[in-house]
């Protein structure tokens, strides 16, 4: 049975990157002996996170232990600045004492996303086993309510056994081109943390918790997990304030 979502809010991005960080930490050292697989947001709401995590966290965690892996990417360069993996790079990956082997960022050299798709989807069979279920995935929220790179009307929506699939944004979320991971392997999270920033997100945010009807077209609302799904946003989400 999916765990019922909780929902913490909190004055600030910093406010929440702070409790988020914590959230994290709490879970691997909770989660037992072996390895601990992560999936990260892109974005521009997780940085503050990445930061805490590369640093006030950077002797506390295990990192031999964990495994980081990619929700969702753009078909650009690793070094492109619209990258998730270049952003998460510069302000986790490269600040913490991870081995190599178990950094598995969606390949972008490849010929086509659905190249890339169908190679991320083998190297997390192969480490997942075939059963799959992440640890903890890190989600955000759009203003249209997609989650990933799962946006609305999308066709990717209906997959039901590809854990991995090629997307097209909206032509106004360049690059439109993306790779994302899909809900039969989002879903099977043992835990998901969802971060919301900015009054932009309100509208999205408020019909998916408080389940009103439109939030039936919102990808977000769709998100399940295991044993805890929490949502944590700052007050500018929750209640549309603006600053």
């Amino acid at each position: 049975m999916p765990a019922s979502p909780s929902v913490q809010v909190f004055p600030s991005l910093a406010a929440l990157s702070d409790a988020a960080a914590a959230h994290v930490a709490r879970l691997v050292a909770e989660a037992p002996a072996g390895s601990f697989a992560m999936a990260l947001a892109g974005g521009s709401t997780p940085r503050a996170l990445y930061h805490l995590l590369g640093s006030r966290y950077r002797d506390t965690l295990p990192w031999p232990r964990i495994h980081l892996f990619w929700g969702d990417e753009r078909f650009v360069p690793p070094d492109d600045p619209a990258s998730n993996y270049a952003m998460a790079q510069e302000a986790l990956v490269r600040h913490v004492p991870i081995p190599e082997a178990n950094i598995h960022p969606i390949s972008t050299n490849a010929s086509s996303p659905e190249e890339a798709a169908a190679g991320f989807e083998a190297t997390l069979r192969n480490q997942l086993g075939e059963e799959g279920g992440l640890d903890l995935t890190l989600l955000g929220l759009g203003e249209d309510g997609h989650t990933a790179s799962l946006f609305p009307g999308s066709s990717v929506l209906t997959e039901d056994k590809r854990w991995v699939r090629a997307a097209e944004a909206p032509p106004d979320a360049a690059p439109r081109q993306r790779i994302t991971m899909t809900y039969p392997l989002l879903n099977a999270s043992r835990h998901v943390l969802l971060l919301v920033s900015g009054a932009a997100k309100h509208e999205p945010l408020r019909a998916i918790l408080d389940r009103m009807p439109q939030a039936e077209s919102y990808p977000a609302a769709h998100i399940r997990a295991r044993q805890s799904l929490t949502w944590l946003t700052d007050t500018a989400a929750f209640y549309g304030e603006r600053g």
